[in-house]
């Protein structure tokens, strides 16, 4: 059985945690990553979250990535393959439905790497949308408490949604 979905209130903790493990990351890639952001609800101050710190690595090419599997096993982190988001290669750092930290590259620049910072950084500038989505996520894992994948799937109009708003209008 999966780990029961547990959203915590917002900690500060999750910042330098963050921080550190950028740190540790841009020591073990170096110069082969364009940039290393913090992602997901636990990037957005005062929103609640599943307390699993997201990390988007932005690269210039995806198939670059399969060289770093072997030195991110230093960091213990371990490469999931996922046939279903050819777009991202994803490692997690912990166990199965528990990791504590995701890490996703994404190609930098690319559409996938911008919604993932619109999102986040539109949830920053608008605490009323923030706290609807604290809301929604707190109702999904009360709904769906050992079904990571419905949980997910249940949160994807809202994120949807979100990243029209955010996108800015075309006249």
């Amino acid at each position: 059985m999966d780990k029961e979905i547990i959203i915590e209130e917002y900690s500060m903790n999750w910042s330098r945690q963050f921080e550190q493990e950028k740190k540790k990351l841009n020591d073990i890639l170096r110069d082969r990553v364009q940039s290393i952001e913090h992602i997901g609800s636990t990037a957005v101050e005062g929103l609640g979250a599943k307390p699993v710190i997201d990390i988007a690595a932005g690269v210039n090419n995806l198939e670059t990535v399969s060289e770093f599997i072997k030195p991110l096993k230093q960091l213990e982190y371990e490469f999931v393959y996922h046939k279903e988001f050819p777009e991202r290669r994803f490692f997690r750092k912990g166990r199965r439905r528990a990791g504590t930290h995701h890490l996703h590259f994404y190609e930098f620049e690319g559409e996938h790497w911008n919604n993932q910072l619109l999102f986040r950084n539109y949830l920053r500038g608008n605490p009323d949308d923030a706290r609807k989505y604290y809301y929604l996520k707190m109702y999904l894992a009360e709904k769906y408490r050992f079904d990571r994948v419905a949980y997910t799937e249940n949160k994807a109009s809202f994120i949807q949604n979100i990243l029209q708003k955010a996108r800015p209008s075309e006249i």
